[in-house]
Formats: structure tokens, C-alpha cells, sequence
């Protein structure tokens, strides 16, 4: 399936997604893209797309970072499992070694319509997480991707370490993005 974004519950372990930490403004904006090393000496790139098609981030217009700035992507090329991008204003290797890690937003009105079973990421975080029966397990605290389909990390209610569970049918059959809850079905094991 490659990436999806927004994104489906997945029915078999399948590639791709945007990570997910937290919220910037949940109503507002959602991260379609985080800048990563730099890119050579001219000031280009890496940029990791959170967006189904890569090069779909070329096509939102500006951008925005967390705290307000505006980012402007001028060319944008393929690159392993990457874009190489040159931004508007980054002349050299230094400026875009400051930009490492930063991630890029859009406003959410620009974005689709996700379908009946796909979810943004940022819809999920800060969710409740509990049992069919109504038992409380913790809060949706992102959302990640390691290769293997996404997987949700639960900070559970009564404090401790952190859950990483499957974002998958079985394991969580039912969203309710209005009522603010995922209901989760854990492993045995989790």
C-alpha cells in the first residue's frame, strides 16, 4: 500500500505513515511533512511526506512550521524513500542543518475529506483508549511507523511505561473521533 494519508486502519501489516507526537492545533493544521538532514551544499532537503502521494506536499502552497513560520517549497524531487526539497530562502548547507526535525503544517480545510475508515493522525492522538467493556486503558500518545504498519503508543491511565499496539481492525475495532475514544481490544501479551 506504500503511504496513506489520511490513513486506514490496516487489516494486514502494510508500510508507511506520518509519525504522530502530539497535537499543534488539532482544528487547524495538520503535519503533512518533517525536514530532515541537509542535503548537500546549496541548501536542498530531505523531507519525509506524510502526504499519500510524496509529492503531493508541493501542492498545499505554503507551509507552515509549529510556531508560525511560513516555508515555501520551491522544487521537490524523489530520493530512496525520501523527497530532496529546496525551500524558498535556504541558500546553503548551514541554513538547512537548522531546519533539521521541523516539521510542516497545513491548514486542515485545504486537506480531503478522509473516507468512512481512514483517520488523520492527528485526529488520533489524545484519545481515549478503552476496553469494549468501558474500562479506561490510557490515552492515544502517538502514532508511529517503523516499517511494519502503524502502531498506536497508548500512555496508560494508571502511569507506567508506555503500550505500542497495532493499529489494525482486530486490535481496534471501533473509532469514535466525536466522542474523543478508540475502543481497544489488547493482546493477551500488551
Amino acid at each position: 500500500m506504500g503511504r496513506s494519508f489520511p490513513r486506514k486502519r490496516e487489516s494486514s501489516d502494510r508500510a508507511g505513515s506520518p509519525p504522530s507526537r502530539g497535537r499543534v492545533d488539532e482544528t487547524a493544521r495538520v503535519c503533512i511533512a518533517q525536514i530532515g538532514a541537509a542535503h548537500g551544499v546549496r541548501g536542498e532537503v530531505r523531507l519525509k511526506a506524510f502526504t499519500q502521494d510524496p509529492l503531493g506536499v508541493t501542492r498545499y502552497g505554503p507551509l507552515e512550521t509549529e510556531d508560525g513560520r511560513r516555508v515555501e517549497i520551491e522544487a521537490a524531487r524523489p530520493a530512496k524513500d525520501m523527497l530532496v526539497a529546496r525551500l524558498k530562502g535556504v541558500t546553503d548547507r548551514n541554513a538547512a542543518e537548522a531546519l533539521k526535525n521541523i516539521r510542516l503544517y497545513v491548514a486542515r480545510e485545504k486537506l480531503p475529506r478522509p473516507a468512512d475508515d481512514e483517520f488523520y493522525h492527528a485526529d488520533l492522538v489524545g484519545l481515549a483508549a478503552v476496553k469494549a467493556d468501558g474500562e479506561a486503558i490510557g490515552t492515544v500518545k502517538a502514532v508511529h511507523n517503523f516499517g511494519a504498519g502503524d502502531l498506536l503508543e497508548i500512555e496508560p491511565a494508571a502511569g507506567g511505561a508506555t503500550m505500542m499496539l497495532p493499529f489494525t481492525n482486530a486490535t481496534v475495532p471501533a473509532i469514535d473521533i466525536a466522542g474523543r475514544r478508540i475502543v481497544v481490544e489488547p493482546p493477551v501479551d500488551a
